[in-house]
């Protein structure tokens, strides 16, 4: 009878070391797929819509289809601003302060999906280059970590994007600033709490905080300095 109940004991024991073993296994696998695989699919995806948009410019007119407003320019009537195509991307960012070969699509709206692909115009805000509040979000961590060093954001920092008839050169108004999701305000036309008193051409960026967590928000607004044709070159904020 006790070497029965031994041999019971062993055999509890020893699957519960195979349960524990095989556990960490996936555990590892996981972390893996989250930290590795799904970086690679996002980094293939982001470069593959950015080699998407250059083929569409290289191969199409390159005159702006409306004539871009002075960044000083005050409001102006005008018709209703057009839709981005939901999901698909228009054009593509450079911050110089996380890299000289960081670059990443902008894709129209903040779905799960689209945001494996690149950074994400939240659908309901102005246009690149228009008056008010042009806003985009990108994930910290994991799909590539686009914004993994948001938090070296400062003042006077470059934020570059084009749409492959102009370049529109943004600057950086405060450092990170934390908020809840349920914030809504920091992508209204004027954001509140960004300090800015008025209509404006504006520049809203948001990720997650903390860094491996999605308890809050971290916001970078930035104002439009300047533009510039495509057809004269890049920027100075991208060769200086």
């Amino acid at each position: 009878m006790m070497l029965r109940g031994r041999t019971t004991v062993r055999w509890i024991v020893r699957t519960l070391s195979e349960i524990c073993v095989t556990g960490g296994a996936l555990i590892v696998l996981f972390v893996i797929y989250v930290l590795f695989w799904t970086g690679v699919r996002a980094d293939s995806a982001m470069d593959g819509e950015i080699g998407k948009l250059q083929h569409q410019w290289s191969t199409g007119p390159l005159t702006a289809p409306d004539a871009k407003p002075a960044p000083g320019d005050g409001p102006t009537p005008s018709a209703p601003p057009r839709r981005y195509e939901p999901g698909a991307s228009f054009a593509v960012m450079y911050i110089p302060r996380f890299g000289a070969d960081w670059a990443k699509p902008v894709l129209e709206g903040t779905a799960t999906d689209v945001l494996k692909r690149g950074l994400g115009h939240y659908d309901r805000t102005a246009r690149l280059g228009d008056l008010g509040n042009f806003s985009v979000a990108g994930h910290r961590r994991t799909y590539g970590d686009p914004f993994k060093d948001f938090p070296q954001l400062r003042p006077g920092d470059a934020v570059v994007l084009t749409d492959g008839t102009t370049w529109f050169t943004y600057r950086i108004d405060n450092r990170p600033y934390t908020t809840l999701p349920g914030d809504i305000g920091v992508i209204d036309p004027v954001p509140r709490k960004s300090g800015f008193n008025g209509p404006g051409r504006y520049l809203t960026l948001t990720t997650c905080e903390p860094e491996w967590g999605h308890s809050h928000r971290l916001i970078a607004w930035a104002h439009l300095d300047s533009t510039q044709p495509v057809a004269q070159g890049r920027p100075s904020a991208l060769t200086g």
